[in-house]
């Protein structure tokens, strides 16, 4: 959520939903979000919502494009897919025309299409962003911190796995149906990550950053028990554990922190200068984990409800 703090009457604002993009509306819409972050120094929309910018209709996501005198100026993203929690939000309006109470018109829209039962992030927890969250009456209920650490001189010990356990590449296609089921029973309770589809793990594996050498398998008799898929985001440096799960009942063995450490010197070997994550604060065990690995809290994303 990235936006503006005062509301001022607009009479050429406009603000039009659609359940999919044509491929103009969505560049128009990347180019918004670049500019924003260009500006904020942090990304207003996350991968997911900038992945489901293009290929057509997904369930449960709509589009609001919020334009002045024909020019877009806001967009916001809402996903109704979880059978249980409200539906989640994001939005942007462009650095230039903030201030004019655009950021308030696309959450006042929001909570609108959500029937007023709505999620939704802000990213860096700006203080515009707070203060809409404010305005809105939506209250604090979950922190997402990014965490980073030096790569350069990296000293970690060398992985023990937990008996019987081996670690290869994934590969493409063949690997896809074990990994979702894995990567679904991992994060059962996590609402983004644990709902990922065949379409989801497809648009990544699409994307130009995506490496299979670098998306490590752990598994006892053929049979997948963790994974640690890294990342790498080339212009800023940085090399990220994108994804770390370990399917449960394997938890508690070790097998989580030989998987950070196979991936953290493979990010490393590949000249990267600085590794990063994210996770929430209140896994108090996995940043205690990430702490005692180096990592220290770099940035927070704030994610706010309607009271339940």
């Amino acid at each position: 959520m990235s936006s503006d703090d005062a509301l001022h009457p607009f009479p050429s604002r406009s603000i039009e939903t659609y359940a999919e993009l044509t491929p103009e509306q969505a560049e128009a819409v990347l180019a918004l979000v670049a500019e924003a972050g260009r500006s904020d120094g942090q990304q207003p929309v996350s991968e997911q919502g900038r992945l489901q910018l293009r290929g057509g209709a997904r369930e449960g996501v709509s589009h609001l494009l919020l334009s002045v005198d024909g020019e877009l100026v806001g967009y916001a993203q809402l996903e109704d897919t979880d059978p249980v929690e409200a539906p989640a939000a994001e939005l942007v309006v462009h650095p230039a025309h903030r201030g004019h109470g655009h950021g308030r018109a696309l959450g006042s829209a929001l909570m609108a299409a959500s029937g007023k039962r709505l999620r939704v992030w802000a990213h860096g927890g700006h203080a515009a962003a707070r203060h809409l969250a404010q305005v809105l009456g939506l209250t604090l209920f979950r922190e997402l911190r990014q965490m980073r650490r030096p790569l350069a001189g990296l000293e970690l010990p060398d992985p023990v796995l937990p008996e019987g356990v081996s670690v290869r590449p994934y590969q493409p296609g063949k690997d896809d149906a074990a990994w979702l089921a894995v990567n679904t029973a991992a994060f059962a309770h996590h609402p983004e990550q644990g709902s990922l589809t065949q379409r989801d793990l497809d648009d990544r594996k699409a994307q130009p950053w995506f490496d299979p050498a670098g998306f490590f398998l752990a598994e006892r008799r053929g049979e997948l028990v963790g994974f640690h898929w890294t990342k790498v985001h080339a212009a800023e440096g940085l090399g990220e554990v994108y994804v770390l799960g370990v399917r449960p009942g394997e938890q508690g063995g070790g097998l989580g922190k030989a998987l950070t450490t196979i991936g953290l010197r493979h990010l490393a070997g590949l000249g990267l200068p600085t590794a990063m994550l994210y996770v929430d604060a209140d896994n108090k065990a996995a940043v205690a984990v990430y702490e005692r690995l180096g990592f220290g809290t770099y940035e927070t994303d704030l994610m706010y409800r309607t009271e339940t």
